[in-house]
């Protein structure tokens, strides 16, 4: 058996209703979000210390570190499949942003269960505010169809 790319991601029907703004917001998302798993993943401090203001020097700095590494390999994961929607499925666009609204609501209710001790307010829980009505706002973009009709037609 031949492996190929169409066995790992089969053509189909790659037609997006929604509207185009939503999918750029994606593709401009995706990009941050890859970034940000790339610092997490390579960074010295994983971006614990130097972005977010984690103290590292404690005792298990290593471990938050490491955590914060690890965090970013999932967030790779996640821009990797974001990346093959806005590549190859384009008509999954409202998924992918209906998983990043997901997420976001996810990270603020551990962040209100489990709050993070910093020397300044991190990024990610002042994007994380900013996200939630902005993916609200970019999901239902996407779902509404670009050829819908006026009545005024």
């Amino acid at each position: 058996m031949k492996i190929t790319v169409q066995n790992i991601v089969p053509k189909t029907n790659n037609k997006y209703q929604g509207q185009e703004i939503a999918y750029y917001f994606l593709i401009l998302l995706t990009v941050v979000n890859t970034v940000r798993s790339l610092i997490h993943m390579f960074a010295s401090d994983g971006g614990a210390h130097s972005i977010a203001g984690i103290n590292t020097s404690v005792a298990g700095g290593s471990n938050i570190i490491a955590i914060f590494g690890q965090w970013g390999s999932s967030q790779l994961l996640m821009a990797i499949l974001c990346w093959v929607i806005i590549i190859r499925y384009k008509f999954l666009t409202p998924l992918a942003i209906l998983l990043l609204l997901l997420e976001q609501f996810l990270r603020y209710g551990v962040g209100q269960l489990k709050p993070v001790i910093s020397e300044h307010t991190p990024p990610g829980a002042i994007s994380t505010k900013l996200l939630i009505p902005v993916l609200i706002i970019a999901l239902v973009l996407s779902l509404i169809s670009k050829n819908i009709k006026t009545s005024n037609s």
